[in-house]
């Protein structure tokens, strides 16, 4: 039967080899046999430019790139990873989509995207979000030297965590009248999406009809990837080895 596979949010870094060869498996003996493999963004745990060309990253393209020779691979930007351009992305084999994409998946129009924009009781978060997306503050950051990228990325990411620690879970979970507003503005009835590490499907209302909200689990403790066939979309789990 033929099939999909969706991930997002593996936050891949060198420091945790264990979620990267998870990874490796799935690419080598699951996703190079689908029909096609989207990543919805925070593929990696920090992104700091194209430039910063190392084997740890490259090894990752590499192996993107063998699966593309079998299924086409696409990505849509997380909010740790807005930064990948398509020098890495050409590498790797994917296409780049729009933060909100509408795909047809065997018959049925599904919204695509990461999901930090819905996320709007996160105001602080919101904010960065919307600057760090504009023109300007891209450009500023990757002319920026390697070196002090690397210092502000790590910067961010400890400063991230400590607010993390401090925010009410449901400040940190979607707006369910955005989910039903992203819904009603492309007239679709299912949505997938990462960025809460909150697996589930959810069913909801929208367009005065039934819908669904299918939540990607992240990859900090197994591998979540989400199968969807003709007749099923089904959450999966590859343990680590």
């Amino acid at each position: 039967m033929p099939f999909t596979y969706f991930i997002a949010d593996l936050h891949l870094s060198a420091d945790r080899p264990d979620i990267t060869d998870c990874l490796m498996r799935f690419l080598e003996e699951d996703a190079i046999n689908a029909d096609a493999l989207y990543v919805l963004g925070d593929l990696f745990e920090v992104w700091i430019g194209d430039d910063d060309i190392n084997p740890f990253n490259t090894a990752v393209a590499e192996a993107f790139k063998q699966v593309s020779r079998h299924c086409p691979i696409y990505f849509i930007h997380g909010n740790r990873d807005f930064a990948i351009r398509h020098n890495w992305l050409n590498k790797a084999g994917m296409t780049l989509l729009s933060e909100q994409e509408v795909v047809d998946l065997y018959g049925t129009p599904t919204l695509l995207t990461h999901g930090d924009e819905l996320c709007t009781k996160d105001v602080a978060y919101q904010k960065f979000r919307k600057k760090s997306r504009g023109w300007w503050w891209p450009r500023l950051m990757l002319a920026l030297p390697l070196w002090y990228r690397r210092r502000v990325a790590r910067n961010g990411r400890a400063q991230s965590k400590a607010n993390q620690q401090s925010l009410k879970p449901e400040i940190m979970d979607v707006t369910p009248s955005e989910v039903v507003d992203a819904l009603e503005k492309w007239g679709v009835q299912r949505m997938i999406h990462g960025h809460t590490h909150r697996p589930k499907i959810h069913s909801l209302q929208a367009n005065g009809k039934s819908a669904t909200r299918i939540v990607l689990g992240d990859w900090y403790d197994q591998g979540s990837v989400l199968k969807v066939t003709p007749n099923d979309a089904m959450l999966q789990h590859h343990n680590f080895m």
